[in-house]
């Protein structure tokens, strides 16, 4: 182990200030990656709006359009790029146009942030003129878009334009969060401003954070967005204890014979602008089927079954091959003193593959057993390698 040497009292300075240089660099790196992303994808939903423009049957044309677009691009740049991304991409475009930018831009952002004023970077940089061209300079465009893009993608869940645009201002005005902008939305904070007798007191109170909206300059960078954008892995944070239960249960699992086929772990999958993780993921070969495994490690509850539904509908829908049978869940609750297994079995389209599901698939009670066991095992070694550290010291 190394010592640490005693030094100059005057370190502790050096130290901050070098954390603080740090984290404001990584938060300075995130907020590029997303503001040239925006503008990228803003520049998609520009062309694919015009050239839908040079069809006949624009709806009919659009569709074929974004189905070809999203199959070529995918195989060329990874995720990203399905069919409702693409439309998002299109339906960005539509909310915020050219002139639209232009005139949102003159307005100040607050004076914690105040910099150019977008229609100045219009101006001096000449995007207006630059958009005929096949070729444009990102990085101008980008200043024309200080919000990152899940802050766009959740203000385009927001059908009405005056609303959309009040939220925009006060997340540029109060430099919210995304975490923020999604409260307030759900909170209809727009809606009790209008009808509020004192506004400048709500627009005061909608600035308070709370404790749960800020981000880490890691939980900016790891944004679902930024990754998908960027085609880079996406590792999950997890406990020592949650990731050791995970592989033992995969590793458990492949040990039982060869009708399950590992498929992936912490299989992320978006469901309208939300983002979830399957912790597991396999194909049982006799059964023909995926099997969702949901690693709760508190007590099971009704909202862990209805997630596994949402789970279960998504991967029929997105997952599923032809000539499978529909995928079945598992939820494994490893709560201390009281480990349970529980199938989703009621999405199958007959009682008697779900009566089938049940006799091959392992036994609940196996399985709760085993994940009980290794949590004792795993919190035992814990215990020892701290022990032992200890006694080292």
């Amino acid at each position: 182990m190394t010592e640490l040497v005693p030094i100059s009292p005057d370190y502790s300075s050096v130290h901050i200030g070098i954390v603080v240089l740090l984290e404001s660099a990584r938060r300075a790196a995130a907020r590029s990656v997303n503001a040239l992303m925006t503008a990228t994808y803003w520049e998609i939903g520009r062309r694919i709006v015009e050239f839908e423009q040079g069809g006949q049957d624009r709806a009919t044309y659009g569709e074929a359009l974004i189905k070809r677009l999203s199959a070529d691009l995918s195989s060329r740049f990874g995720r990203g790029f399905s069919a409702r991304n693409l439309e998002q991409m299109r339906s960005f475009y539509q909310a915020w146009p050219i002139d639209k930018i232009s005139q949102t831009a003159s307005a100040k952002l607050n004076q914690a942030r105040k910099s150019q004023t977008l229609s100045a970077i219009f101006e001096e940089t000449g995007i207006s003129e630059s958009l005929g061209h096949s070729v444009i300079d990102l990085s101008s465009l980008a200043k024309a878009f200080p919000l990152p893009w899940s802050a766009y993608v959740r203000l385009l869940s927001v059908k009405n334009e005056l609303a959309r645009s009040f939220y925009a201002t006060e997340t540029l005005r109060g430099g919210w969060s995304v975490r923020q902008l999604d409260r307030q939305i759900g909170s209809q904070f727009y809606e009790r401003t209008a009808l509020s007798r004192n506004k400048a007191a709500m627009l005061e109170k909608g600035e308070a954070a709370d404790p749960g909206d800020a981000l880490t300059p890691e939980q900016a960078i790891k944004d679902p967005f930024v990754l998908e954008f960027l085609d880079l892995k996406d590792e999950y944070s997890e406990s020592d204890l949650e990731n050791g239960l995970l592989q033992h249960l995969a590793d458990f699992l492949l040990e039982l014979g060869d009708d399950f086929a590992f498929v992936g772990r912490q299989r992320r999958l978006r469901i309208d602008d939300s983002w979830f993780r399957v912790d597991l993921l396999f194909f049982h070969r006799r059964l023909k089927c995926l099997l969702v495994i949901d690693l709760k490690v508190g007590k099971f509850s009704y909202a862990d079954a209805g997630q596994m539904h949402l789970y279960l509908n998504y991967a029929r829908e997105h997952w599923m091959k032809p000539g499978e049978n529909p995928p079945v869940g598992l939820i494994l609750c490893a709560e201390k003193g009281a480990s349970e297994a529980h199938y989703a079995l009621e999405g199958l389209s007959n009682k008697v593959l779900a009566a089938e599901y049940q006799t091959v698939l392992p036994d609940e009670k196996l399985l709760a057993e085993e994940l009980a066991k290794t949590r004792r095992e795993l919190e035992a070694r814990q215990v020892w390698h701290t022990g032992k550290m200890e006694g080292k010291k």
